[in-house]
């Protein structure tokens, strides 16, 4: 549009009445409590209710857990911060909390390193298949854990890595590279292919133009490939309830399962807390890549 027609667009008191007709019924009070501020409300309330659920259970006394008719359930008068001295005191839950750290954050940097050869390859390199073998990788992820679990077992125990955190860092990345390569392939097609065949014309090579160009034109891509990744690695229960036996070498979505419940006991409080703690790392990585996360899924630079 010139700036002829959008002056002329201007002055036409018709063109801005049609244009703030849209959100005009949002001017009413009554309007945006139901149309914005209800919803809104609704939201968060889910969001974080199950937060506050774990907080209060994590502090109540024992007393009040177990009779929920003569004190209130959804709140309480006497806090206690004796499940959380159990929790880290009295368990092994800081080895758990160093285990899974440690699993989560080896098995994402090796899914990030492949998932990154792998998109670029077949989105740059136009070789004969690679919309195929796209897609075929990302069918893999659909594969359930569930069903893959039983002959990576096997594998894993010829290996003799069974019962050891090496064996998740190599079993994560089976579901963790299908679909960070796909979702890297969608962040580098919306760069600029021009910029590397400028690059390609002044004689740089594949990989300078991969690590000097494009990666860091990718950074909110890989990031965001980097926080789903460490958020499942963080939060998977099935291959580390089946890999992993002694207490010692257990991820903290296990161990707080195994060793806080005795049989048909819950220990609630200690639950919640160790459910608690295990949440803080994750809500402190989104906190401070919220804006890079949200970037990438709205592409990358313009043409």
């Amino acid at each position: 549009m010139t700036d002829i027609d959008a002056g002329a667009l201007i002055k036409d008191p018709q063109a801005k009445a049609d244009h703030s007709e849209g959100m005009g019924y949002l001017e009413s009070l009554p309007r945006r409590i139901v149309t914005t501020y209800i919803p809104l409300a609704l939201i968060v309330f889910v969001l974080l209710f199950p937060f506050y659920w774990m907080a209060l259970t994590s502090v109540k006394p024992d007393e009040q857990l177990i009779d929920m008719n003569s004190f209130n359930p959804f709140w309480t008068t006497d806090p206690t911060f004796k499940h959380f001295y159990k929790l880290l005191f009295e368990s092994s839950y800081p080895r758990w909390l160093w285990n899974t750290m440690l699993i989560a954050t080896c098995a994402t940097f090796i899914s990030l390193f492949a998932s990154v050869l792998a998109a670029y390859a077949i989105v740059r390199l136009r070789f004969k298949g690679a919309e195929a073998i796209g897609a075929l990788i990302f069918l893999a992820y659909l594969v359930p854990p569930s069903i893959l679990f039983i002959p990576l077992a096997t594998v894993i125990y010829n290996y003799g890595l069974f019962d050891s955190p090496i064996a998740l860092i190599l079993v994560y990345p089976t579901f963790l590279i299908p679909f960070s390569t796909w979702l890297l392939m969608g962040y580098f097609k919306t760069i600029p292919y021009e910029l590397e065949e400028c690059a390609l014309i002044d004689g740089a090579s594949r990989t300078q133009i991969l690590f000097k160009i494009v990666l860091p034109l990718a950074v909110p891509g890989m990031i965001s490939a980097f926080i789903f990744s460490f958020t499942l690695c963080w939060n998977e229960f099935i291959y580390a309830l089946t890999f992993l036996s002694s207490t010692a070498n257990k991820t903290v979505p296990v161990a707080i399962v195994n060793e806080f419940v005795d049989g048909d006991i819950y220990r609630w409080g200690s639950l919640m807390a160790g459910a608690l703690f295990g949440s803080l790392p994750l809500v402190i990585l989104y906190s401070f890549f919220v804006e890079y996360y949200v970037s990438a899924m709205t592409g990358a630079v313009k043409e």
